[in-house]
């Protein structure tokens, strides 16, 4: 494959409101730290929120803001990464068009997400018919994304790499249909984050109301957690317990506090020399002093939305400069009239 492009990442998120935890530790740090090593494109997908959201869109706006206050807060680097909105670079659509026409429908048919959702519908007794032709198209679409910068690496969770899997299929097709050697073959970059769950030991996400978010106050936050749940087999302040049955407390405590910290925890909830109330009060000031100067930073960017707005903007056409690049070379190897 070609070595034209070297050290190239690409990335991206829905616009669905404020970030949380999750995504702070699940893929935030991961892009903080690979931003320094790699060529680094960074989107937010408005396009994909419209999969699912088409008729939902009053506050996508606002949603793009927050993500990208989130971003910015959390450590993403303007001056050293692209940061653009999918739908200013409209080359990605183009992309995504002579795509879809090598992609076979079965490969599509095949991606877990797709499955999942399937699968809900027809618990719910709904027609698989009823899926738009956008949401089942989507898997494409992020191929798009990905091979708009002929990315080498994609940073994704482990749940996502059957996406990364589609794009290595679809550049390898597109290289010997037009017999070139134009994209390479990315690689799933995966974080060394575990999964953070949410407090009721469910997925973290809003709409379970289980989410401790990046934006929120130390108030906030330590009224959350204070619904977190810990070892149900302890029932009495003087029950002892079982750290390893604590299944969201704990997996804070790996996250926030040292290891000796950890230890004495861990100690303190086995001899029950330490409620589970008073960890979780401790933790919680552990959160707050963490996510403190993030928090921070994020109230001062909002008081310059003109900021955001350029960073948007010059992100874009940033990007569109290195999308047009590509999009050349597809064109060339299909023989598009020019």
């Amino acid at each position: 494959m070609t070595n034209e492009i070297k050290n190239r990442i690409v990335s991206g998120m829905r616009p669905t409101g404020k970030l949380h935890l999750g995504h702070y530790f699940g893929v935030l740090k991961n892009w903080i730290n690979l931003q320094k090593e790699f060529e680094s494109f960074f989107f937010i997908a408005d396009w994909h929120a419209l999969t699912t959201k088409y008729n939902q869109t009053d506050d996508m706006k606002k949603n793009v803001e927050d993500v990208l206050l989130d971003w910015l807060a959390s450590g993403i680097d303007p001056e050293i990464s692209t940061i653009y909105l999918q739908s200013l670079v409209p080359e990605t659509a183009q992309l995504h068009i002579y795509l879809s026409m090598i992609t076979p429908q079965n490969w599509v048919e095949r991606d877990p997400t797709l499955k999942d959702l399937a699968k809900i519908m027809k618990d719910k007794q709904e027609n698989i018919s009823n899926l738009s032709y956008g949401l089942f198209g989507y898997p494409v679409l992020m191929s798009a994304d990905i091979m708009l910068f002929n990315s080498n690496f994609v940073p994704v969770g482990i749940d996502q790499v059957a996406h990364v899997e589609l794009t290595r299929d679809i550049a390898r097709r597109f290289n010997n249909i037009y017999n070139v050697e134009l994209f390479n073959e990315p690689q799933p970059k995966l974080t060394q984050t575990p999964l953070l769950k949410g407090l009721d030991g469910n997925k973290m996400g809003k709409s379970f109301n289980n989410d401790i978010k990046i934006s929120d106050t130390p108030e906030t936050t330590e009224k959350k957690f204070k619904s977190a749940i810990t070892d149900r087999n302890r029932i009495r302040r003087d029950d002892k317990g079982n750290p390893d049955n604590c299944e969201v407390v704990f997996d804070y405590w790996k996250l926030f506090g040292s290891t000796d910290e950890q230890k004495e925890i861990c100690e303190g909830c086995k001899m029950a020399s330490i409620g589970c109330a008073e960890c979780k009060k401790k933790l919680t000031a552990k959160i707050n002093k963490y996510m403190a100067p993030i928090r921070e930073k994020r109230q001062d960017l909002e008081k310059h939305p003109d900021y955001l707005k350029n960073i948007i903007y010059e992100g874009s056409k940033k990007a569109q400069i290195k999308a047009k690049e590509v999009l050349s070379k597809v064109e060339d190897a299909i023989k598009m009239y020019k």
